[in-house]
């Protein structure tokens, strides 16, 4: 009998699915197709919640069941699609397209796989159970995709099978590491509440009868989450000694997700580099700021007993505290970064800078159920949705911090870090890769779409913003556009060095404060992001560094014709590919 195994974290079920391609002329395409269509089905089926979410709702009544039979049959699944793409497609027949989209597939269930069988969440991961418990009921009444009673009388049967699920929790969670335990225990009184009081309010449209059903169902779950969270508290905290490091899986994870040109080995040689450049070019710009700053030394005399490391350090860290103190407070926080985003928007159309997507796009508070380390989240449209909307919700991070760590934080984002923050994370930030590459995309495109290269198109662009003036070529600006990279590069290097080493949490608050100019508080939160989500810190990076190797390529193609606005359009027409996909494509 096979181990029973579930993927490590509710997030991933959409990144690692599969999806079908449309009809084609070709016979061994259409063949592909229909294995990769009953192969999908059969994944929504045992991962119903992450079906709902994705826009697939044939099993929106039915909730994640765990039993060991349910797992075996599904492990089986996965044997015969395997054996199917080996043994009755052949790849050379398929089309040039569904060639790609057959790579795709293939390394998107080898990393489920990998994830099935080395990670084991259902023991160690208990933030695994609060999403399928939040989303399972949420999903459905959240978003108006069909008619309310039809949707409560899923989630009456959802809410019905909750009891259950969490029995189920309860007995798998084994040693989970107590860095997980502990989130999912921050996160869970939201989730409680949002049973509690915000379910009642989403329902009050529904018919009499169907709520009445649902209410039943409701307050039976209420009991069961009460219980769960008494149970994460008092038994499972105690017993959380594992360890959150990845180890080998780790590389493998990037192999599979980054699908990228460059070894591991040789962007860690390269990382190593430009940190040192990074940090030199940030000292050459507070030189002449630090001479009228209330100098410490003679900065071309500077003491003899200090390192060039040392002497960087006091450096920008001498300008930064002086001109920290221009930065909105949190209360303008949110609308900061919308009044920013509309100069973005005038600068672009001034200049002519990027094409535009034509999709709709929106800013809004982040719901405090979803706030955790990460600061921004892109919302789009559901791969099964044709059309639809975009919005980036903008997490206030300060407002799950004790009092005496929110002027860290602020510390952090100056009204000369806001512009580029803005930039990296918002607008254009990953909306624009993400509208231009799913528009024309299939759906295991869109179902697995390469993060490094959303990720890392950002990264870009905010040096497209710094060299075409924005901000009239402002050198504070530019200081922390630098920073921004900086702290980009070291989210890979702890990324590796923590789940692939011994890195302690202390070693890396320590690289992240001094030698990465952190505030304590940007520290805490990269570290948490870093430790909860394993990989995703890398993607910038690693897509960054890519992205320049194709454009240098391509420039060298081009020669004099090159245009940075053109090939940036090129980067993102061909989908949301695999990097070393996109390097033949553009450079064809």
């Amino acid at each position: 009998m096979r181990k029973k195994l579930i993927p490590v974290m509710f997030g991933i079920f959409i990144l690692a699915g599969f999806g079908w391609l449309s009809s084609q002329q070709n016979p061994e395409d259409a063949k592909f197709a229909k294995t990769m269509e009953s192969y999908l089905d059969a994944y929504w089926k045992f991962f119903p919640t992450s079906a709902t979410l994705a826009g697939y709702h044939k099993y929106n009544d039915k909730l994640e069941a765990f039993a060991e039979s349910n797992i075996e049959d599904y492990l089986k699944t996965v044997d015969k699609v395997s054996a199917d793409l080996v043994n009755k497609i052949s790849r050379d027949k398929l089309s040039p397209e569904a060639q790609i989209d057959f790579d795709l597939l293939r390394d998107a269930i080898d990393l489920n796989l990998l994830r099935l069988e080395k990670i084991v969440p259902q023991q160690l991961n208990p933030l695994y159970y609060n999403e399928i418990i939040l989303q399972s009921v949420r999903s459905l009444l959240v978003k108006d995709f069909a008619a309310m009673d039809g949707r409560l009388k899923s989630a009456t049967e959802r809410a019905k099978a909750l009891p259950g699920f969490i029995k189920t929790a309860k007995t798998e969670l084994k040693t989970p590491p107590k860095e997980y335990t502990e989130e999912a225990i921050r996160k869970f009184p939201a989730i409680l509440d949002f049973y509690r009081t915000e379910v009642p309010k989403l329902i009050e449209m529904g018919g009499v009868e169907a709520k009445s059903k649902f209410q039943t169902e409701l307050g039976k779950a209420i009991i069961a989450l009460e219980d769960y969270q008494r149970f994460l508290q008092a038994d499972l905290l105690a017993r959380s000694t594992g360890n959150f490091r990845l180890g080998e899986a780790h590389q493998r994870i990037f192999q599979l997700t980054s699908s990228g040109m460059i070894m591991l080995n040789e962007l860690g040689a390269r990382a190593t580099a430009e940190a040192k450049n990074l940090r030199r070019e940030m000292f050459l710009v507070c030189m002449p700021y630090y001479k009228i700053m209330d100098p410490k030394f003679d900065i071309e005399n500077p003491p003899a007993n200090i390192t060039q490391d040392q002497l960087f350090n006091n450096v920008v860290l001498h300008v930064m505290n002086k001109i920290k103190a221009a930065q909105p407070t949190k209360e303008e926080w949110f609308n900061k970064i919308k009044s920013t985003t509309d100069e973005i928007k005038a600068f672009i159309a001034k200049q002519g800078l990027l094409d535009v997507p034509e999709d709709s796009f929106s800013i809004e508070l982040m719901p405090a159920l979803d706030r955790n380390s990460i600061l921004t989240k892109l919302v789009t449209p559901t791969p099964y949705e044709q059309g639809g909307s975009y919005s980036v919700q903008i997490n206030p991070y300060f407002e799950s911090l004790p009092a005496d760590q929110v002027q860290s934080f602020m510390d952090e984002y100056p009204n000369y870090m806001l512009p580029i923050w803005t930039i990296h994370n918002v607008y254009p930030g990953p909306f624009f890769p993400t509208a231009f590459t799913l528009k024309n995309a299939s759906l295991i495109r869109k179902l697995n779409p390469n993060q490094a290269l959303l990720q890392g198109w950002p990264l870009y662009a905010q040096d497209m913003f710094v060299y075409a003036g924005f901000n009239d070529y402002d050198l504070k600006q530019r200081l922390f556009e630098l920073k921004l990279k900086l702290e980009a590069l070291m989210d890979f290097q702890i990324d590796v060095s923590v789940h692939e080493g011994s890195t302690t949490k202390e070693q890396a608050i320590k690289l992240m404060t001094i030698n990465g100019f952190q505030t304590p508080a940007e520290a805490e939160r990269n570290w948490n992001k870093i430790v909860l989500n394993p990989n995703e810190a890398s993607n910038a990076y690693i897509g960054y560094q890519t992205i320049l190797d194709i454009e240098k390529e391509y420039k060298t193609a081009k020669g004099e014709a090159f245009s940075q606005k053109e090939f940036l359009k090129k980067l993102v027409s061909f989908g949301p590919l695999p990097l070393r996909i996109l390097k033949t494509k553009i450079t064809q």
